[in-house]
């Protein structure tokens, strides 16, 4: 099967190891408009056969991928000379180098016996009632909260469900001998990872994932993906700092030789580093000096998006997140969460006009424990109404606390503008969180090193950048040439910068230089505090390169730029960049120059 970057949608189908395949469904382009996407890379759904003496497929993907995932035909098409889908399965092959199709996957559906869920929700259940036209003697294995929920999203079947407990087995034969290890998260309480005794293979659906989609099956190049691990985990995992840690020490007693997620490319070659990250940074949630107690429910998985774009931006600002989904947290989770939480957020969904018992059980926890001193935020999705996020905001402004914005109402699912506002919305509650604090802090001198630092000097700059509808900009003075050949440059950007989202490999941006003398006007537009989803360019006169990033009619210079590679560095990002272009707009200007006297502070 032939594929190119061209397709939307397509299916790859590769053997990972004795009597496995990975079948992954593939979406070259962004496949929803949620944080952990917007990197843009396109992403895959990966499902996995076992063929043993007994058949077991490991996972479907979403609704997206439904129709070329099952290839369902109509009784009326096959008497017409078209095959049905479990033909079409046994056609399927993916030829590659080394592997000439001789290992077809063939798979009788009637003979299908398993199908094991990593966690289902709304948008898997599509695939799900599809296979299960096609194979009604499948048995599901699922965790006990998947097993509840099955009956709300498939009611008119009669299910064959088994419910697994921790450390259960299923011997499939032929030495494939499954464990399952139950790993539940707030935002996936029915996740369910499993271990294939045979392969060492542990599936992991959302753990050690990325978004990103291409031709490599393995990790070969791991270093290369780390940043969009990185990434999904910074969107995904962090607020379930925690609940990661927990399932790595499960993890940890496992005779393993790589990981295969339910997104992105297969853990083999960097399985051992990406363990260790996903630890480290688990850690460095842990030891935050502040954290924000994140509480919601959600019905159709809005809320939760808006939670999750909320929940990286705080984390963006250095701020840990403790993330609760109140439809399956103890009360005494959610009242230890709050106590030790230097700030709180409350999103719900609003369901025939009401607030979810689950949110008004949690709400009542909340104002009976909460510090009033403590920064308060709303957020929620609707329908019609959304009484819910009133309900919320009049009973907290009513105890005596503070919202820290106003409370964030979204009709239906967020788009991608609305998201890029819910992170600048997060990081801004952050900062707020951390600027209390630094008043409460005594005031000490710099020491001699910190005015040392500071005598280092950089020149006056405004770095613009675009994605689709999002445009942001930044005043830059941490600017330096790295390299002759390729021409290159470094910028350093602060963690909680709103731009940062916009700077990552591949991504363009323009670096506008100032002039000597004429730098004022555009250095307090730029440095005066911007609100989420503000436009940074109002009453700046720009002009746009073809990539549609804003040009400074008052820069002296500009080079168009695209970021190579990003370094983690503290409390910055350095990101490297290879100049595209550039054009020098006034040849007799000096370029503004900035002098600290701390280096402690910009």
């Amino acid at each position: 099967m032939t594929t190119t970057a061209s397709q939307a949608r397509d299916v790859q189908i590769f053997p990972i190891a004795a009597d496995t395949t990975a079948i992954r469904a593939r979406s070259w382009n962004r496949l929803r408009f949620e944080i952990e996407y917007a990197l843009e890379r396109g992403t895959t759904a990966n499902s996995y056969l076992i063929q043993g003496d007994k058949t077991a497929l490991i996972d479907v993907p979403g609704e997206s991928f439904t129709e070329i995932f099952i290839h369902q035909l109509s009784p009326q098409e096959k008497a017409e000379g078209l095959p049905l889908w479990s033909d079409l399965w046994a056609q399927l092959r993916w030829v590659t180098q080394g592997y000439t199709g001789s290992d077809r996957l063939t798979a009788d559906l009637k003979s299908l016996d398993y199908l094991v869920l990593g966690h289902i929700n709304k948008n898997r259940a599509a695939t799900l009632t599809a296979l299960l036209d096609l194979a009604p003697q499948i048995t599901i294995i699922c965790s006990n909260p998947a097993a509840l929920l099955l009956p709300e999203l498939l009611p008119d079947r009669d299910l064959d469900i088994r419910v697994i407990k921790s450390d259960e087995t299923l011997d499939l034969g032929k030495g494939h001998q499954l464990t399952f290890i139950p790993t539940p998260t707030p935002r996936w309480p029915d996740e369910l990872c499993t271990y294939d005794a045979g392969s060492k293979i542990l599936y992991t659906d959302k753990f050690f994932g990325a978004h990103r989609c291409g031709d490599q099956v393995f990790d070969e190049d791991w270093d290369e993906l780390i940043e969009d691990r990185r990434y999904y985990f910074d969107c995904l995992m962090a607020p379930n700092a925690r609940q990661v840690e927990s399932a790595l020490d499960k993890f940890a007693d496992l005779e393993t030789r790589g990981y295969a997620p339910g997104h992105g490319p297969l853990v083999r070659y960097g399985f051992m580093e990406l363990t260790k990250q996903y630890r480290h940074w688990s850690q460095q949630q842990k030891t935050r000096e502040q954290r924000v107690a994140l509480i919601y429910a959600s019905a159709y998985g809005n809320t939760a998006t808006i939670a999750q774009a909320l929940a990286r931006g705080v984390t963006k600002a250095g701020v840990a997140v403790e993330s609760i989904n109140a439809e399956h947290a103890d009360p005494d989770d959610i009242k230890a969460a709050v106590e030790k939480s230097a700030g709180f957020l409350m999103g719900s969904p609003t369901l025939g006009g009401h607030a979810p018992t689950q949110m008004q059980t949690a709400l009542g926890i909340v104002l009976s424990n909460a510090s009033k001193t403590q920064l308060a935020g709303v957020f929620g999705s609707f329908g019609w109404s959304g009484e819910a996020i009133d309900l919320l905001e009049n009973k907290l402004k009513d105890g005596g606390y503070s919202l820290g914005f106003e409370p964030i109402r979204v009709k239906f699912k967020p788009d991608d503008t609305t998201i890029k506002y819910c992170e600048e919305v997060g990081t801004d509650f952050a900062q707020s969180l951390k600027k209390a604090k630094r008043a409460k802090a005594p005031r000490t001198p710099a020491t001699s090193v910190e005015q040392a630092v500071g005598r280092l000097v950089g020149s006056l700059s405004v770095v613009t950048a675009k994605q689709g509808d999002v445009s942001s900009a930044m005043l830059a003075s941490w600017v330096s040439q790295a390299t002759f050949t390729p021409p290159g440059l470094t910028v350093a950007v602060a963690k909680d910068r709103a731009i940062e989202s916009l700077l990552y490999p591949g991504s363009p941006f323009v670096l506008n230089i100032l002039a000597e003398g004429k730098y004022i006007k555009p250095m307090k537009h730029f440095l005066k505090p911007f609100g989420p989803g503000e436009d940074r360019f109002e009453g700046i006169e720009t002009d746009t390169n073809e990539a549609g990033i804003p040009v400074l009619k008052e820069a002296i210079a500009y080079l168009e730029c695209e970021v190579s590679k990003r370094m983690e560095c503290g409390d910055h990002w350095l990101v490297y960049a290879l100049v595209k272009a550039g054009e020098l707009q006034d040849a007799d200007a000096k370029t503004a120059v900035h002098h600290r006297k701390s280096g402690t502070h910009y």
